[in-house]
This record gives C-alpha cells, structure tokens and sequence, in this order.
C-alpha cells in the first residue's frame, strides 16, 4: 500500500528531519517517487506478487554503508506476504538501527510464537518504539480487542515489558509507557480516526526522534521522549484539523499540513 508509506515519509518530513529515503519494492519506486520530491527513495528486490523479498535487505545494507540512518521507520503498506514476513524478521533482528515499529511489522511479529517475538525484540541492540491500535496490540499480546480496551494501561505495560520497547497504545487520549512509567497524552480528537493518520504518527515520531538521536542535547530516555512528543505533536495538529474542517471531513494528509503548526506552538 503506497500511500501508507507516502504518509509517513511526508510526515518524517514535516518533523524536521533533514534526509528522508523511503525503501519501497523496486516496482514501485518510478510512481513513489514523484508523490514525495523531498525525500530520496530506495528500490528493493521484489517477488512476482510485488512484496519485499527477503534478500531485499542486502540492499538496505549497502545503503547503510554508504548514507548511515539513523532511525528506521517499518510496517506501514508493507504487507503480509510470507517474503516479505521473512524480510521484516531479518530487518528487526539484523539491521542495528533504533526502530519504530507500525502496521503490518507488528502484525507479522504478532503471527510468531508469543516468547519467539518477545525473544527477536529483547535480543535486539538498538530501543524501539512500537505504536499499536487496540486491534494491533490485542494480536501481540494474544487477546480480544475488547480486553485490549478494559484495560489499556496494562496491556500498554505488559508489551513494554515482554518486548522491552516503549509501547504506544493509539486511541483516545493514547498511552505511551517503557513499563516502568506511563503517561497519557492529552491531544487529539475523533477525527484521528480516520485511516492513514497512525502512518502520520509513525513517520513523525521517526523524524523526531532521529533529531533527538543526532543532537545528543536530549537527556533520559530518548525513545520514550520521542514518542510522547511525537503522540502530543500529532494529536495537536490533528486538533488543529479538527477545528478548521471538522472530524468528519479531515485527512490524514491535512494533519500532515498542520504539522508545523504543531510544532511552531511547543
């Protein structure tokens, strides 16, 4: 899905991050690349049903070697395709870069064995960030969604804890927690709701905390910090977006638009 990836590279944009290169099947790099001009993109290997082939993380290699990121952003339209479920394991387990952790990455560590996921996250060198709705987090932890909902801190807290992550639980007034501390941010209204904002958040959260990373001016847990700015951040414009268009009408792409007012606001 395209436009998943097309919304969180804009959104890593926004954030103020100076170089953004979104890595996308090679088939669909020559339509990518005229949607964001800003950002540099990346062809990888793809199989016949046009999803990532595993071997399509040697190419990520090379770039590494050659452009040294700083924050990998992973799930948003990737699919579920058995490669591609391949590529996304050997990527969180092989590549040593902080991660923020959407979509359909979650889902395919979700379809593993509960301590096989727990196992691949906590081995992992660099912090992460994963950022589930209800639904997301009620497959990792192996629950209903409605238990998810009758009590988020704790399934917020409990994720934290068996991956070792900063777990962001998406919804109304989301929750961001290390499993030792939790918070809960204020921002953000019904009009988040709409497909594609979550995509927003990640590219964000990524973006920022690439910039965190790279200043080396922020003290305590960076990927924590990252992800309660990047949630209050997004809920700001998203509210911002709210009150010009009403939840109804607004876009993904208009909370993008209203980053920077987000922003300026801090």
């Amino acid at each position: 899905m395209g436009g998943a990836a097309i919304l969180s590279t804009q959104a890593a944009l926004r954030s103020g991050a100076g170089l953004v290169t979104l890595a996308v099947p090679e088939g669909l790099q020559p339509s990518i690349r005229p949607a964001i001009p800003e950002a540099m993109t990346l062809g990888l290997g793809e199989n016949q049903a046009g999803s990532l082939r595993w071997e399509a993380l040697d190419n990520i290699r090379e770039s590494l070697q050659q452009k040294h990121f700083t924050v990998l952003a992973i799930g948003p339209g990737l699919s579920q395709n058995p490669d591609t479920a391949h590529f996304t394991l050997a990527a969180l387990s092989g590549l040593d870069l902080p991660a923020v952790i959407d979509a359909d990455a979650l889902n395919i560590l979700a379809a593993q064995k509960p301590q096989a996921a727990a196992e691949l996250m906590r081995a992992r060198k660099q912090p992460s960030i994963v950022t589930p709705h209800p639904g997301e987090m009620a497959r990792c932890l192996g629950m209903e969604s409605a238990e998810v909902l009758k009590q988020r801190r704790t399934c917020a807290e409990r994720l934290a804890r068996d991956w070792k992550t900063v777990a962001l639980l998406k919804g109304k007034r989301s929750l961001i927690s290390d499993g030792k501390q939790t918070i809960e941010n204020p921002s953000g209204g019904p009009g988040l709701a709409k497909g594609g904002t979550g995509d927003v958040l990640t590219g964000l959260i990524a973006g920022l905390w690439a910039q965190a990373i790279a200043s080396s001016r922020v003290k305590g847990d960076a990927a924590f910090l990252s992800a309660a700015l990047g949630a209050y951040v997004h809920g700001s414009a998203g509210d911002k977006a709210e009150k010009e268009l009403g939840p109804w009408g607004m876009t993904a792409q208009d909370v993008i638009a209203r980053l920077p007012y987000a922003l300026r606001r801090l």
